[in-house]
């Protein structure tokens, strides 16, 4: 078992959900249960998971959750991509973001591919 407030994967994932819940806001009110609450239940399911599964008695549980918060992690970057193209924000505007969530990504399967 893992304490999730410990690993760096869960702050980061905290951070990117932050970062897409400030950045959604500015989408138009017209999406509100459209894109907007897709991308905040794919940033809000990344560190849920990561939490999740950190409290599972093995590894191998542990694992199954940490793909599904990297499955979640890769829809934000596609929704994130489409919010772009549909002019609801700037692209210098989401690139950080983008950029800090593909690290996450990384992050979580590093971590993932180190469990038994």
């Amino acid at each position: 078992m893992h304490n999730y407030k410990n690993l760096r994967i869960w702050s980061e994932a905290m951070d990117v959900a932050t970062d897409v819940y400030k950045i959604s806001r500015e989408f138009p009110k017209e999406e509100i249960y459209g894109l907007t609450s897709q991308v905040c239940r794919a940033a809000v399911s990344v560190p849920s998971n990561i939490a999740e599964g950190s409290g599972r008695t093995t590894d191998k549980d542990f694992k199954n959750f940490l793909s599904f918060s990297l499955g979640s992690a890769f829809e934000i970057t596609t929704q994130l991509e489409l919010a772009c193209r549909l002019k609801y924000c700037e692209r210098k505007q989401i690139n950080e973001l983008l950029l800090k969530t593909e690290s996450l990504q990384k992050q979580i399967t590093a971590f993932r591919n180190k469990l038994k």
